[in-house]
């Protein structure tokens, strides 16, 4: 059993504690909204009223938070994380947010004797759900190694990629990943339906060839019903879709599609649909065809 404070207790982050708890960790949590403290104790955690009594006596520390801000704020500032936390302890970020802003996490956190890893995850809601979230982490391979048995409780593919920050670029790959292959499964609901094509039948059958992959297997049914209950917000994904570009931009690479994308991304968002599932790119395409 391993002491855990966990802040951040979001659609995806209850999941995950929860999932800790039912492996036997100790889990302290909290979250600036009261009900999701109030989920974490009905799932057998510990609340906390605060970021210091989160970490209090925790030999581990788990941050998924929104954002790059979120994080300095809560790890950085006066108040946060490395301010409470013993020295020795281990911290994790599994938020999804700019490499540099990892960098700087880890810098500051050997200041003050707290190893840190970066491990932002890929797998949605029901991923976190169902404990098979894939996990992608950053950092000195020593310290991923301490954390494997925290890791093996919420996912099924770990992998250390690289030392810090190395997580939140693979992160990105797999976020202009995903937002492509979702536009391009629209684009064929889209041109099923405008042929008269029962939709539903031909994407059965594309899932069935080269062209399958988990958007079909995981989100195709609920898309051609138009149901977009947020699983991952299109708030987020426009976010991460910066984070690509970004990183391009250091790395001095042309990533053209992702560019594409990220304008079909930033439509939904301007549409008002920020707050919807990703998967409701369906309506940007809609729109554009008139439909």
């Amino acid at each position: 059993m391993t002491a855990i404070g966990f802040i951040g207790l979001g659609i995806m982050g209850s999941h995950m504690a929860a999932n800790l708890i039912a492996a036997g960790h100790a889990v302290t949590g909290y979250d600036v909204v009261p009900a999701s403290v109030d989920r974490l104790a009905q799932a057998g955690g510990k609340p906390a009223s605060d970021i210091a009594s989160a970490v209090a006596g925790a030999e581990v520390v788990i941050t998924m938070l929104p954002d790059s801000p979120q994080v300095v704020e809560v790890v950085l500032e006066p108040g946060g994380v490395l301010s409470a936390v013993e020295p020795g302890a281990l911290l994790i970020d599994m938020s999804s947010i700019a490499p540099e802003t990892s960098r700087a996490v880890a810098a500051a956190g050997a200041e003050r004797g707290v190893r840190v890893l970066d491990a932002p995850v890929s797998g949605g809601e029901q991923g976190a759900i169902k404990a098979s979230l894939s996990i992608m982490v950053g950092g000195s391979p020593e310290d991923f190694a301490t954390a494997q048995p925290i890791f093996d409780a919420l996912g099924r593919t770990i992998v250390h990629v690289g030392p810090h920050g190395a997580g939140q670029t693979v992160k990105a790959a797999n976020q202009l990943m995903v937002a492509g292959i979702i536009s391009l499964v629209a684009e064929a609901i889209v041109l099923l339906e405008a042929s008269d094509v029962d939709s539903t039948r031909g994407l059965e059958v594309l899932a069935g060839g080269l062209a399958g992959n988990r958007i079909l297997d995981l989100k195709a049914t609920s898309m051609i019903a138009r149901q977009f209950e947020p699983g991952f917000r299109i708030d987020l994904h426009h976010k991460d879709m910066g984070i690509a570009q970004n990183a391009a931009r250091s790395a001095g690479v042309a990533l053209p599609v992702t560019g594409i994308v990220a304008q079909l991304v930033a439509a939904a968002r301007a549409q008002g649909h920020g707050s919807l599932d990703h998967s409701a790119l369906l309506k940007v395409v809609e729109e554009l065809s008139g439909r």
